[in-house]
């Protein structure tokens, strides 16, 4: 990319919106159900994956909506990358069932979900009619009211404007959004998060840090989606380790409950980079869960990313707690870079082999992550031979010039 071109994209016409209330504090799922009144729903769908259903997540949801008088219905089908099969299924039963509200518990894939049912059941077609892609049709009704209630942190879609879908037919993942499709509401209660296990706290945890960094460094940043992004970073640095290794760390969960919506709104207002073009385009060819595959290209991607922004990637140092005082910029560049290979090394990521992609499979891999819309925010110029390297450091098939 050009000096101009980058000075316009960073002086190009930008947006900003929150449509989501945000609500928070240990035990504030008592409110939930009195918030929903407030915006009139008596009766909606919950939302949610037969784990976190199964284990009891879900009870205080629950008590909290019988305790207020508001009707429920179970939908406890939701799977990872959720697909539009699931969609149609779940929007049926919505409207079967006379639903005027929805609550999404769990990590991305039940706000996902929830989201997606929302639009089909404002809109006429499947959720698969308003990919955001060229000739396809735009939102036009705000979903009903969407209460969404993250039990990880990760993905932030609890305050995100997308809900990323897998259309199994072509092997693809797409996102659907806009400021119509945004949660109504959240409540960020740090208690329900302390079930979750070290290594679910892991890969969602990078994937907050991803979001962040991605945000922070792509071409499209601005003050407002720089800031959150930033301080998303600080939080989720400051207790990820904590929250791997005790998780009733109850400060820790907080801290990184907060992290996610942060990083969450800097993510949901843009685009991102490499790891997320990469990650999503993955996900739609072999089940991977998102947040551990991000989490294992992230050393890679950063590696190849530094000198596209040396000095944002200085700054993320200092968000990661690194004293760069005597450093130069490339050399605090670097270790952000160092810092992350060393985080996913202490919380036991799987590498991509691990996580059964094939080194075979490189060359397909590279050729949709070209196609994903994210590959234009990155902050360096890529192209089919930049992500072929990163993939090969993935995959362990070319040494590092940092570590």
């Amino acid at each position: 990319m050009s000096l101009n071109m980058k000075v316009e994209s960073m002086l190009g016409y930008h947006t900003f919106e929150v449509p989501t209330a945000i609500k928070h504090g240990i035990g504030a799922i008592k409110n939930l159900g009195e918030e929903l009144k407030a915006y009139g729903s008596d009766k909606v769908l919950l939302v949610t994956d037969p784990g976190i259903y199964n284990a009891g997540v879900t009870k205080p949801v629950e008590d909290s909506l019988k305790n207020s008088g508001v009707d429920y219905v179970v939908f406890n089908k939701v799977e990872p990358n959720p697909p539009v099969r699931l969609i149609g299924e779940g929007a049926k039963v919505y409207e079967q069932e006379g639903c005027n509200g929805l609550v999404a518990v769990g990590g991305g894939s039940s706000m996902d979900t929830a989201k997606a049912i929302g639009v089909e059941a404002t809109h006429e077609g499947t959720v698969l009619d308003y990919e955001a892609a060229e000739g396809k049709k735009e939102l036009e009704h705000r979903i009903p009211t969407l209460a969404t209630i993250p039990t990880t942190a990760g993905t932030g879609s609890e305050v995100t404007q997308w809900a990323v879908i897998t259309d199994e037919e072509r092997e693809i993942k797409f996102n659907t959004g806009g400021p119509l499709i945004a949660a109504h509401l959240t409540i960020i209660d740090p208690e329900l998060h302390v079930s979750m296990p070290p290594h679910v706290t892991a890969m969602t945890g990078v994937d907050v840090i991803s979001h962040a960094v991605e945000c922070y460094t792509m071409k499209f940043a601005q003050p407002v989606t720089d800031a959150v992004a930033l301080l998303a970073m600080e939080y989720a640095a400051k207790y990820i380790r904590r929250a791997y290794a005790d998780g009733t760390d109850l400060e820790a969960r907080y801290g990184m409950a907060q992290g996610a919506m942060l990083a969450g709104l800097s993510y949901g207002s843009e685009s991102a980079g490499a790891a997320h073009a990469m990650s999503q385009t993955l996900g739609g060819i072999i089940p991977v869960a998102h947040g551990q595959c991000v989490a294992a290209m992230m050393g890679p991607v950063m590696e190849f990313n530094w000198k596209g922004a040396p000095e944002r990637f200085a700054r993320v140092a200092q968000a990661f707690g690194i004293d760069t005082t005597q450093m130069t910029t490339e050399e605090a560049a670097k270790a952000a870079v160092k810092w992350m290979y060393d985080l996913v090394e202490d919380l036991d990521i799987p590498t991509l082999q691990e996580q059964g992609v094939p080194t075979d499979m490189t060359e397909r891999l590279v050729d949709v992550a070209m196609e994903d819309p994210q590959t234009v925010g990155n902050p360096r110029d890529l192209s089919k031979a930049g992500y072929e390297w990163i993939y090969k450091r993935c995959f362990n098939q070319v040494p590092s010039a940092i570590v």
